[in-house]
């Protein structure tokens, strides 16, 4: 199964997010696409997009350990998480597009376990989807694990090879 969401803008704060049809986090699928979207508030506000993450993570916030992995993962590298967004690449710089639109799917793995869902994504920057785990709670599914934030091939502009 695949599902593709399209987004007028990344929220700012909770009640942007909140505003989305897509944050009453009904399906996994919402959940990762949602994901994809607030990472990218980390480039120009960390501590925005971690409140927002922690809204996705539902009553488990992030560690201290996730939050330093963000750091790691994020710093100086926001075209990272909009390689996700249908229209990037390396040659546009991963350059998103209104709207914003994120396409999530599923495979022969993805239930495996009850109460868990491994979805993946494409980046525009990798070679294989990215997978991200959710974890259900009641009627929600809440961010897990995610496994989106590996190293892509650089933009354009920052490839000396290009």
């Amino acid at each position: 199964m695949e599902q593709t969401f399209h987004f007028s803008a990344i929220p700012e704060n909770i009640a942007q997010l909140q505003a989305f049809p897509e944050a009453a986090l009904t399906s996994p699928f919402q959940t990762a696409a949602l994901t994809a979207l607030v990472l990218c508030r980390y480039e120009t506000d960390p501590a925005a997009a971690i409140d927002l993450l922690n809204f996705l993570k539902g009553p488990q916030p992030l560690s201290p350990f996730e939050e330093q992995f963000l750091r790691d993962r994020l710093q100086g590298k926001g075209y990272v998480p909009r390689s996700y967004f249908t229209g990037t690449s390396p040659a546009n710089n991963y350059t998103p597009t209104l709207p914003y639109t994120v396409t999530v799917f599923d495979g022969p793995y993805s239930y495996q376990q009850d109460g868990y869902a491994k979805l993946m994504l494409r980046s525009s920057g990798a070679d294989s989807p990215r997978e991200i785990m959710l974890r259900s709670k009641g009627a929600q599914w809440f961010l897990w694990e995610n496994y989106l934030l590996p190293d892509i091939r650089v933009p354009a502009a920052l490839d000396p090879w290009a």
